[in-house]
């Protein structure tokens, strides 16, 4: 993880536009409120400098140290002052007691770990992002509480930044004897597979925008990423779950703790669920309720949420566990403490979640489309006044977008938007029709100096599609999108737009060297096969494998079992079994080789060749079908063709 990003990127200041609207928020919100500060230092009892966290070569794979700018309580001109509120509240780390015996650490990594203390040992939720950071939240609560034994880890949901840390807290081998419980809820590993896999790669590229991990630092560049303060650089790693929680809600004792489970499928995760502890008084609303407006569809991409069964979630949350409840915690940010204030807290969840569905569905029944409707939704005054209920990592705008999309998809019932032409055609005709590149730029240099950045930054983008090439209509969508950056509240919307500004000058960065947009090999290595098989399919080049006919098995040596591979009209199927004496070749493989080739870089075709996979049979069959896969960029254009 850089700790500065890129430092020679040309920023610019804010504009008088931009100092007017940032001051007009400080003057609309109440900045006196300091119950927040209050709740998020309390009870810490310790952590390291800077969380500064170094992997095993020595690099710097968490280091909170270039955040310092954050000392200063006044937001500059170039943040929006509520977004700069929240950074300051997410820079603070360590470990945290809650109540006796319940313990988070934070501020080392993107999310929480919960640490619970049972009869013999502990029981963990979510061991963070990697395993470096997963590790040094375990030593720092040991090097204050004992070195108690592991003996539950417990994924809230399906999400990287609360598994992939889990080799830092336990081993494989201490999962697969069944020494440590691994307990995950329903679907669990199908999602995540689903999210990071099949979906990998581009939303590896588009989370660059959504969290800015290689902005430069500070009141220009990076300041926070809602949830937490960024995202690292580490070792990623899943163990898959011997224990799944099926059930809606589901009482489970581990190691003398009593821990009531709720089912929340499809709400911020498809796989999900809250806890609550009734001999602590403590209900973890995992990452349902947090400091923030949350995504209903991040920037990032993924499958849209549920709104409304979001709301109803919470709301089944607070009649089944209110009465019992003191603290209220999540897998982001700080507690909140008080039966009443916990009462408040999740009502005011819910209704955000609701009303956010039910005026997104009022509006879309009296045919407005998306963008129309992201125009006319605002929150009401009494949800817009509370910090938790701010757009900190997800926006009004966007979620309203989602919610349109999960009822009807993308289309917006206008067929002139049925079929349209590709943005660099459309763009080139458009540039053409409003005469040309030099009188767009020139009306969109006046548009700018009236601080309408939007549109400047829409018409800008026609012409960089019409000619990439045109450096002043790089500069001014640049400044434009820099502007609205500044002026966001919504760290994701910030970091795209300073990332998008960024690249226009800069152009995208290089993928790093043997980078082919792949997955975490440790991940794959417990991918379900038909899983895996899936994630082949999706690298079949369709034109290139036309006409191609194949018959394979695929033996996993170690696990004994086979699948049949069938590659006709250019789309690969798979299922368990053999075709028998119709196969064409067998490929021999195990769980370690394919984690090797992949952590080497290698191509299969590659590892063919070197012997990693092995063939009985017709070894050309295999190299056929190997030889359609595509690789995949992990930084492909976003701000150009």
């Amino acid at each position: 993880m850089s700790g500065a990003g890129d430092a020679g990127a040309p920023m610019k200041p804010a504009s008088a536009h931009t100092c007017c609207l940032n001051r007009r928020v400080f003057s609309e919100l109440d900045f006196s409120d300091r119950e927040s500060f209050e709740d998020a230092g309390r009870g810490l009892i310790g952590s390291i400098p800077d969380a500064r966290i170094l992997g095993g070569r020595g690099q710097v794979v968490w280091d909170l140290s270039s955040f310092g700018f954050l000392e200063d309580e006044q937001a500059p001109d170039s943040v929006n002052p509520s977004l700069w509120r929240q950074a300051r509240l997410n820079r603070l780390h360590g470990l945290f007691r809650v109540t006796e015996r319940l313990y988070q650490v934070r501020g080392f990594d993107l999310a929480n770990m919960t640490i619970i203390e049972g009869d013999s040992g502990i029981v963990i939720i979510d061991p963070l992002m990697f395993t470096e950071t997963a590790a040094a939240a375990l030593a720092l609560y040991r090097a204050h509480r004992g070195d108690r034994p592991v003996r539950a880890v417990i994924y809230s949901h399906s999400h990287t930044d609360h598994y992939g840390g889990v080799e830092g807290v336990i081993t494989p081998a201490q999962a697969a004897s069944g020494e440590v419980a691994v307990i995950a809820p329903e679907g669990f590993m199908h999602e995540v597979i689903s999210e990071n896999v099949l979906a990998g790669v581009p939303m590896r590229r588009r989370a660059m925008f959504q969290f800015g991990p290689t902005l430069a630092r500070g009141p220009q560049g990076h300041v926070d990423s809602g949830l937490g303060k960024v995202t690292g650089r580490g070792t990623q790693s899943l163990i898959a779950p011997n224990r799944i929680v099926s059930e809606p809600t589901e009482t489970l004792v581990i190691d003398g703790i009593e821990v009531v489970c709720q089912l929340t499928p499809e709400t911020e995760a498809p796989a999900e669920m809250n806890f609550f502890f009734p001999q602590f008084g403590v209900l973890n609303l995992s990452e349902n309720g947090c400091h923030t407006m949350h995504n209903l569809c991040p920037i990032r991409g993924a499958k849209t949420r549920d709104a409304l069964a979001w709301s109803k979630y919470l709301d089944q949350a607070l009649d089944a566990f209110i009465e019992r409840t003191e603290v209220c915690i999540a897998q982001h940010h700080w507690p909140t403490w008080g039966r009443e204030r916990v009462r408040r807290f999740i009502s005011e969840q819910r209704d955000m979640y609701r009303y956010l569905h039910d005026q997104t569905l009022r509006l879309m029944s009296h045919g407005l489309t998306p963008n129309e409707i992201a125009e006319s939704v605002r929150m009401p005054a009494s949800l817009r006044s509370r910090w938790h209920a701010r757009p900190y990592y997800g926006a009004v705008e966007h979620n309203v977008r989602a919610v349109y999309a999960h009822y009807l998809g993308p289309y917006d019932g206008n067929p002139v938007n049925l079929n349209p032409l590709s943005p660099q055609a459309q763009a080139r005709r458009y540039v053409e029709y409003m005469g040309g590149a030099d009188a767009v730029l020139g009306r969109a240099r006046h548009d700018f100096e009236a601080g309408d950045y939007r549109w400047v930054a829409q018409v800008c983008h026609h012409l960089v599609f019409a000619d990439p090439a045109n450096r002043p209509a790089r500069e001014l969508c640049a400044d434009a999108l820099e502007q609205l950056g500044y002026q966001s509240e919504s760290s994701t919307w910030r970091n795209a737009y300073l990332l998008g500004a960024h690249e226009l000058r800069k152009g995208a960065p290089r993928p790093p060297a043997g980078a082919q947009g792949g997955v975490a090999p440790r991940v794959v290595a417990m991918m379900p096969m038909p899983m895996f098989f899936d994630y082949l399919a999706i690298r079949i080049n369709g034109p290139r494998a036309e006409g191609l006919a194949l018959r394979i098995d695929w033996r996993m040596t170690d696990e004994g079992s086979c699948h049949r591979l069938s590659l006709s009209h250019a789309a690969l199927s798979h299922a368990e079994g053999s075709h028998g004496e119709a196969v064409q070749a067998v490929v021999l493989a195990d769980r370690a080789a394919l984690a090797a080739l992949l952590s080497a870089g290698k191509r299969f075709s590659e590892a063919l060749e070197e012997g990693l996979l092995g063939v009985d049979g017709e070894r050309a069959a295999v190299a056929a079908l190997f030889g359609v896969l595509d690789d995949f960029s992990p930084m492909f254009n976003i701000l150009e063709p």
